[in-house]
């Protein structure tokens, strides 16, 4: 039985839904396709500002009767903005769709703001961006992207900066809502216990009429550049932050990247846990992160540790990078790998939160559905040879961006800039 279904409206809109008639709840989101990496240096942060000033109030709802419309319903009602693209979501009751999409729905067609709002909202924003400041497990991944990716927006911070915020007008938001908020470029996603042909009959009434805009295709794919940065920060530990380039979205290595993932940083079976914790206690937090995009990907290894600790966590890391790129992966660790990537992937299969989000950003990458089993098959297709190729291709320490952070960062300069990644 095929529980997937597309349909394209006339002012091209996409609306795609996955059918889960066992399911209690429906998990609905409208996806602009716009994001960070879309924004004019100038409007640094705009489509993140946007997201707070939908919920400020509409032409028919303020702001605390949105808050209110589904949340009476015992629904969540929220939204968050990537670096590619924002997305407004709604978790309901099953009885309760039509409503949750009428309220995504006006969020994105009729949003109405005062001055008041507007400048209240602005302060609210620039405390987050001191927020994000004070948290360096944060900041250090804004602070590599920035240096990594230095002439592209993709590398921006996705709260924008306190002097583009600052400067950013009223009218800039209006009338990025206005061409970007199009029909052309949403994507309307729902899993759950819905009807796909409901679904689309609401969608045409709610949002049919949106007009379709001409919009300029201005992304470009990002060139990684290795570099070295030392930041000192009055806190007690020292943040260490590597990266290399990695596997797009697109990419025949996407899930030999996600297998070398799991065996570098993953969780407590990989190699940097065992070996620079459990093994030699050199840190207490230490683990690799995967970040996949249209055309481009990122590998991260981070690790927190006392200051005089550090170098050799440092030279262990690059040890075990070395050792990984050089001896590749065992039949049997790629099975575990394996195995702990599928097993994860199953069980979020099982919460339709994520299955709307999935079957929402494979139209966006794709154009088209990839069931679950067909990618539980494509991470089983994954061979050591295709491994060794996957390190031989992205994993070179020579191109290696990498971050110092917090106490005592200044004292340990010389030797992070001298220090020979290539010999470990």
């Amino acid at each position: 039985m095929i529980r997937f279904k597309k349909t394209v409206l006339e002012n091209g809109l996409t609306v795609v839904s996955e059918a889960h008639p066992q399911s209690h709840a429906v998990s609905i989101g409208v996806w602009v396709l716009t994001g960070t990496r879309d924004e004019p240096e100038s409007d640094a942060g705009v489509s993140h500002f946007l997201e707070h000033m939908v919920f400020k109030g509409t032409k028919t709802r303020s702001a605390f009767q949105i808050a209110k419309s589904l949340e009476q319903l015992g629904g969540d009602l929220n939204a968050f903005t990537t670096r590619e693209n924002t997305c407004y979501h709604a978790l309901v009751l099953k009885d309760h769709w039509r409503q949750g999409l009428e309220v995504l729905s006006d969020l994105v067609s009729g949003m109405d703001f005062s001055k008041a709002d507007y400048a209240l909202e602005k302060s609210v924003i620039l405390q987050e961006i001191a927020m994000s400041d004070d948290n360096i497990e944060e900041l250090i991944y804004d602070i590599y992207l920035e240096k990594a990716l230095p002439k592209s927006p993709l590398g921006k911070p996705i709260l924008g900066t306190v002097a583009s915020i600052a400067a950013m007008k009223a009218s800039k938001l209006k009338d990025y809502y206005k061409s970007r908020y199009s029909g052309n470029n949403l994507i309307l996603a729902a899993a759950g216990n819905i009807d796909h042909q409901d679904l689309v009959d609401e969608a045409k009434k709610l949002l049919g009429k949106k007009k379709k805009v001409r919009l300029p295709s201005s992304r470009m794919k990002p060139s990684h550049r290795a570099f070295r940065h030392v930041e000192e920060r009055q806190v007690e530990q020292l943040h260490f932050l590597s990266g290399f380039p990695s596997a797009s979205f697109k990419d025949k290595h996407r899930f030999e990247a996600f297998i070398v993932n799991a065996l570098l940083g993953g969780g407590m079976t990989s190699r940097l846990y065992q070996s620079v914790r459990e093994k030699k206690g050199l840190v207490y937090s230490i683990h690799s992160s995967l970040n996949t995009f249209d055309d481009f990907g990122l590998i991260n290894i981070y690790a927190a540790c006392e200051p005089k600790n550090m170098r050799s966590v440092v030279k262990n890391i690059v040890r075990e990078i070395q050792k990984a790129r050089k001896r590749g992966i065992t039949s049997a660790e790629l099975k575990m790998y394996q195995t702990q990537v599928s097993g994860s992937i199953l069980l979020g299969s099982d919460d339709i939160d994520n299955r709307m989000q999935s079957i929402a950003v494979n139209e966006m990458v794709f154009g088209k559905y990839k069931p679950v089993e067909q990618v539980i098959d494509e991470i089983r297709s994954v061979t050591p040879k295709s491994v060794k190729e996957y390190f031989e291709k992205y994993i070179d320490v020579g191109s290696m961006g990498a971050i110092l952070m917090g106490g005592q960062a200044e004292a340990h300069r010389n030797w992070f800039f001298d220090f020979d990644f290539k010999r470990g």
